[in-house]
C-alpha cells in the first residue's frame, strides 16, 4: 500500500511544497528560510521514520507565523491524505522523551476530530529566528488539519531548546506509532463505529 501524498499551498502569504510518505527511513529535506524551524521538521521526520520534503517561501520579513502556520496546515493535509481511510492502522501513539533536563510527552488519537491539549510553557521569547508561540501554533495546525487529537505536555525542564525538541522528537514517536500497521487488525478500521 502507498502512504504517500504530495501537496502544494499557494497564498499571498506563503507557497509551500511538501512530499510525505509515512512508510519512509526518515529522510528528511527541509527549507523553510526559519533555521530552527527547519531543526525541529528535520527531527520530527526522522523519529517518525517520514520521507519528508518541505520547501516553503513566506512573508518572512513579517515575522515567521505565517510561514510556521501554514507549513501545519500542509503536513497535517498530508498526513489525513497519506493514512487514507485509516484501516488496518494502530490509531493510537504515544511517546515521552527526554532531551537534557526536558521530559516531554505526547499522545495521539487519528480520530478524525481535530484537538490541540498543550501544555509546554518555553523561559524565552525566542529560538533562534522563531518566536516560541509559534511551537503551539504549528501544532495546532497540524492538530486540526490532521483531524486527531493531540495532547502535548511537558514534565520537566527549563531550557527552551532541549523544550522545544523534547516536544517535536515525542510528537514524532507517537505519530510513528499511531499510523503504523497493526498486525493484529486484518485491516480493519480501529473503531467500535466502523469508521474515523
Amino acid at each position: 500500500m502507498n502512504r504517500t501524498a504530495t501537496l502544494t499551498r499557494k497564498t499571498s502569504e506563503t507557497a509551500i511544497e511538501l512530499l510525505l510518505d509515512l512508510d519512509g527511513s526518515g529522510r528528511t529535506e527541509i527549507a523553510t528560510g526559519i533555521g530552527f524551524f527547519d531543526h525541529m521538521l528535520t527531527a520530527l521526520g526522522r523519529h517518525a521514520m517520514f520521507d519528508l520534503d518541505i520547501s516553503a517561501e513566506g512573508d518572512l520579513h513579517i515575522d515567521a507565523h505565517h510561514t510556521v502556520e501554514d507549513v501545519g496546515i500542509v503536513l497535517g493535509q498530508a498526513i489525513r491524505e497519506a493514512i487514507g481511510d485509516k484501516r488496518g492502522i494502530t490509531r493510537f501513539g504515544h511517546a515521552v522523551i527526554p532531551m537534557d533536563e526536558a521530559l516531554c510527552e505526547a499522545a495521539i488519537d487519528l480520530s478524525g476530530r481535530g484537538y490541540l491539549g498543550f501544555e509546554v510553557p518555553f523561559e524565552r521569547p525566542m529560538l533562534g529566528d522563531m518566536d516560541t508561540q509559534l511551537v503551539q501554533e504549528f501544532f495546532q495546525s497540524l492538530a486540526a488539519n490532521g483531524q486527531f487529537a493531540l495532547h502535548i505536555r511537558l514534565r520537566a525542564g527549563h531550557n527552551a531548546h532541549h523544550v522545544a525538541e523534547a516536544a517535536f522528537k515525542s510528537v514524532a514517536r507517537a505519530l510513528r506509532m499511531a499510523v503504523a500497521p497493526d498486525p493484529r487488525a486484518a485491516g480493519a478500521i480501529p473503531s467500535t463505529k466502523g469508521v474515523l
